[in-house]
């Protein structure tokens, strides 16, 4: 059999073709107790469904709960596979498909924001460059020397992604992002 015909062991291979793939925000709210984050993540492994960003944080202190925040992207048919699969998982109390819901409530997409360090090495020109455009971007210097400068940005991934792209010329040497935090407009909670 041909190696670019044979099957994968991921659910993207199984999709029809007439699916495009989307990209999507699900918030889980778990016990933070140890191992319910490796049994989510294997979840998406076990199954070949990617993770394009990730945050966990515990969010009720009292409940001792955590909120996992994953941004994912598949066919329609995998994504509500992956919720039905992830709320199947014990210490999961509830999953909600942020980006579906956001529509439900019409608006475009749920509120998401995303926490970069971002080092940049530069003299001169682009030293100057760097700063200017970091203003105007509204990133914060928190840490600088006559040789490099040390951006801390929050905002959207759009938003960090091309200031990124901007900075790589003017000398950019590394990345550090926090992955995507993200919630819905309105009064109602999760």
């Amino acid at each position: 059999m041909n190696a670019q015909l044979q099957p994968t062991g991921s659910a993207y291979f199984i999709a029809k073709e007439t699916q495009t793939p989307e990209t999507r925000t699900l918030s889980v709210l778990v016990d933070n107790e140890p191992g319910v984050l490796a049994r989510v993540i294997g979840l998406f492994s076990g199954r070949g469904y990617n993770i394009e960003s990730l945050t966990v944080s515990e969010t009720e202190h009292e409940k001792h709960l955590s909120r996992i925040t994953i941004v994912t992207r598949g066919t329609p048919h995998v994504l509500e596979q992956i919720k039905a699969q992830l709320e199947r998982i014990v210490p999961v109390h509830r999953v909600v498909d942020l980006s579906v819901r956001a529509e439900e409530l019409v608006h475009d997409k749920p509120i998401e924001r995303e926490l970069a360090l971002i080092k940049v090495s530069g003299k001169g020109d682009h030293r100057v460059e760097a700063l200017r455009l970091a203003d105007a971007f509204r990133a914060t210097v928190i840490d600088a020397n006559t040789e490099h400068f040390v951006f801390e940005m929050t905002g959207r991934v759009s938003k960090i992604e091309q200031f990124i792209a901007i900075m790589k010329p003017l000398g950019l040497v590394e990345v550090c992002r926090t992955g995507v935090a993200a919630m819905n407009r309105g009064p109602q909670g999760m």
